[in-house]
Formats: structure tokens, sequence, C-alpha cells
């Protein structure tokens, strides 16, 4: 019989950060449920069970990858980083060539035999982030050492960044933001920090003057910068997250009574917050706005109480990476910023890129729990050492 009394009590990491993922996952459940109406509709179907079971159940395979991947000792996957990124870059590359388009862009892989399809972005965040973390630990000695330690992670910064920019430029510099924020956070210098940014500037400088999507990429910063200059076509989606916003008040029309659903391109996924502000108002947006900033405070208490250095970066990179990316959607649904097709972390409907951003939540949850396990023993040895009393 399913023990969940032995389950709970193997459970382990901030309590925090659990209960988010909780909570980010019921709202995922209600808020994909609502959206999805259009696609049922499409599909000719009088119901959204389909889509809402087959969310649900990527929804359930997610916190089981999250349980898995803490239980994991995070020091695993300090071995596991090279692998990850000799295998992401060929599938970058192999993307771009043979990838799935859509909407001008190739993003996706397909996955043989099963039939389903990721984004190889995702894959290259993890390999990307655990990658940084590692060299930056095993090089902090000598930092400074241009061939052997600058090198190798200015190499892999502008590498990935460069693949995943050519096909999803919002998805690329959100990535080389965290590698920055990283590369300050492990004691690289200022100067080198300063190298590895001019490279990522030309290299995307050079993606503005040869790549076919960069008339996509200028038009649609033009169109946030000067929207008054546009006609409706290209203001559109813009312009229906800012009725939901506008018509959701400040306690929404309720569940499942979204209109802008059936207007905006992909509501379940790139403009689900601006759905969810629709049907729960102002106070419904709020509580996700302070579920990310209390992640990012617990994850920021874990990276500052990390006994080692490797469990402090992984912890980083990882959690600026997850809240950027929800900043960022949720900025571009209330237009704050230029259009892109960002998910909204562990509440967007999505299949491969759930269980990416589970294992991300699973290893963060790893590095608290030794940071636990660590304050534990450190409380049993002071307390070993006062002498009893008389």
């Amino acid at each position: 019989m399913f023990d969940v009394k032995a389950l709970l009590e193997r459970t382990k990491g901030d309590r925090w950060i659990w209960l988010i993922i909780i909570i980010l996952s019921m709202i995922s459940i209600m808020a994909v449920y609502s959206a999805t109406g259009i696609l049922a509709y499409k599909s000719g179907k009088t119901v959204e069970w389909l889509w809402l079971t087959k969310h649900g159940i990527f929804v359930l395979l997610g916190i089981g990858m999250i349980y898995i991947s803490h239980l994991l000792d995070y020091k695993y996957y300090a071995g596991v980083s090279k692998i990850l990124m000799i295998i992401t870059i060929p599938l970058l590359i192999y993307t771009l060539i043979f990838g799935a388009n859509l909407n001008e862009a190739s993003r996706w892989v397909k996955i043989p035999v099963i039939g389903l399809t990721f984004q190889t972005s995702d894959l290259a965040k993890l390999a990307l982030i655990t990658f940084l973390a590692r060299m930056l630990t095993k090089k902090q000695e000598n930092i400074k050492d241009v061939k052997n330690s600058f090198l190798p992670i200015m190499g892999s910064v502008v590498i990935v960044f460069g693949l995943i920019a050519k096909a999803n430029m919002s998805t690329g510099l959100m990535l080389f933001g965290v590698s920055i924020l990283l590369l300050i956070v492990g004691r690289v210098s200022i100067k080198q920090i300063a190298i590895v940014c001019v490279g990522g500037i030309v290299m995307m400088f050079v993606l503005f003057l040869t790549v076919e999507r960069a008339g996509t990429w200028r038009s649609r910063i033009d169109t946030f910068m000067h929207p008054e200059r546009q006609n409706s076509d290209k203001t559109y989606q813009a312009d229906h997250a800012k009725i939901a916003l506008a018509t959701g008040g400040l306690f929404g029309k309720g569940p499942g009574n979204s209109t802008e659903r059936n207007y905006l391109p992909h509501p379940y996924s790139d403009f689900i917050f601006a759905i969810i502000i629709e049907e729960y108002g102002t106070v419904g947006g709020l509580v996700i706005v302070v579920l990310y900033l209390v992640l990012l405070y617990r994850c920021v208490r874990i990276v500052t109480r990390s006994p080692k250095a490797f469990g402090a970066l992984l912890a980083a990179g990882l959690s600026f990476s997850l809240t950027i990316q929800a900043f960022a959607h949720m900025a571009v649904a209330v237009g704050l910023g230029p259009v892109t097709g960002v998910p909204l972390p562990l509440v967007s409907m999505g299949g491969t890129s759930m269980i990416f951003t589970s294992i991300a939540f699973g290893i963060i949850l790893s590095v608290s729990r030794d940071v636990e396990e660590h304050s534990t023993k450190k409380d049993k040895v002071i307390v070993g050492e006062i002498p009893a009393m008389a």
C-alpha cells in the first residue's frame, strides 16, 4: 500500500519553496483549463477535459521529477554538466537545421517513437547553468587564468547564447543575463565580465545582420517603442492583453469567464498571466508576483547559507533563471516589454518545458536539503560541546 507518511518524511528542502510549487501547480491547472477553451472549440470538441488531462499528467510528472531531483545529491549534477554541454551544443545546431518550424523559427526537436516535441533551449539553460557553476567552482583559485579558466567560460556562454538567440532571441538574452549574474556571484573580474558582454553584443549584432528573423525582432521592438505608428495587426496581441487587464478589475470576472482567451494567441502559455488577471483580477496577479518574489527570497537565503560554492552557484543560477523568466513573461503581459514567447514557469501549459522547469526546482531543493543537513550536524556538534550541568 502507498505510504504517504513515509513519502512526506523523505521530502526535504525549503518548505516555503514546496508550498510555492504546490500553489503554482494548482493555479496552473485552473488557468490552463480556462484558457484551453479555444483549443477545444477549434478541435471540434465541446469540453476542455482532453487538454486538462494532458496538462494534469505533465503537472504530476513535473512534481514527480521535483521529488526525484531533490533526493539526488546536487554534487551529482557537477559530473553530469560536462556531458550535458557536449550533448546540448550539437543538439542546438541540429535544431537550427532540422528542427520543427513554427512562427518562422526552428526551436523544437521531435522525440522519436513517442512523437513529443521539446525546445532544446530548455535543456541548454539547465546545461549551461550547471556547467558554469561547476567551472566557476573548479577554477575559483585561478579564476583570472585566461587560457584555462576565462576562455572556456566565455566560449560556453557566447556559443550557447548565439545558437539559442538565432531562433529565440528573448530566451537567449535571458540566459545571457543569468550567465552574467552567475559570473558576478562567482567573483569573476569586472574586466573579464565586460569582455563577455562585448562578445555577446558582437554576437547579437551579427545575428541582427544575418538572420532572417531579425526583421521580426526589429518590428516587435519598434511596435513596443512606438505603438501609435503601427496598424492594429501589429499591436493585436498587446492590445488584447491590455483589454484582459483592464476588464479584470480588482477581483476579476471569475474562473472560466475570460473572453480574451478567444482572441489572444496562445493564451494558455505566452499570455496566461493576462488571462489570470482577467479572471482573478489585480489581486490574483499580485498573488503570482508575491509567490515569485518569495521564491527568489528563499533561494537567495539558500545561496547565502550553502556551505559549498558549487551548491551556492547552482541555486543562484537556477533561481535567477526561473524568476527572470517569470517576470519577463509578466512584463510582456502588462505591456512593459515587447511581445515574446516566454512561458510562465510552472504555470503555462507545456510538456517537456514543464519537466525541465521541475528539474530546476528539484535541484534547488536538493541544495536546500544539503543546507538543512549541514545545519543539523552543526547544531549537534555545538550541543555536544556544551558541558553537562552539575
